[in-house]
């Protein structure tokens, strides 16, 4: 952005944070602005890629993918196409919520979420264990989630 946020900007984006769906009337009443210039502020954020989209949050015991398991991934060699290749493959796989490149005793971790352990031991030896350059996997099934948040403070 060629200007920094100001508090307007952040009040506007923690407002659509907690109700994407807030209608630009509803939300330039909770910003203190009339409906123009939120709406003008908003258009600025998400042509800046500041407001990246907007999506469903689907519960997943609702949908019958309540399992959770963390993967630590060791991978053979870390040079550029390895890496690459493995990234790639990691996005064909909808059951890995997230995959991080981790500075430490591994190289990757992942979140993956599945129907139940039948259907995560699988998925590891069909697709995860297979994947580009993967030497070693260690696999931590969680037992509870005590906060999980894709809400950014502004």
């Amino acid at each position: 952005m060629s200007r920094s946020l100001d508090n307007i900007d952040k009040h506007i984006l923690n407002e659509l944070q907690a109700n994407g769906r807030l209608s630009i009337v509803e939300l330039a009443q909770r910003v203190n602005l009339t409906k123009t210039p939120c709406s003008e502020r908003v258009r600025r954020l998400e042509k800046a890629g500041v407001i990246s989209g907007y999506n469903a949050k689907i519960s997943p015991a609702k949908i019958d993918m309540n399992h959770v398991t963390i993967v630590h991934i060791n991978m053979l060699q870390t040079v550029d196409n390895s890496l690459e290749d493995f990234n790639a493959a990691v996005r064909d796989i909808p059951e890995i919520q997230t995959c991080m490149m981790i500075a430490g005793s591994f190289d990757y971790m992942l979140k993956v979420r599945t129907r139940d352990m039948a259907h995560f031991r699988e998925l590891l030896g069909e697709k995860i264990s297979k994947l580009p350059n993967v030497m070693q996997t260690h696999s931590f099934a969680v037992m509870e989630t005590v906060k999980e948040s894709d809400l950014i403070k502004v």
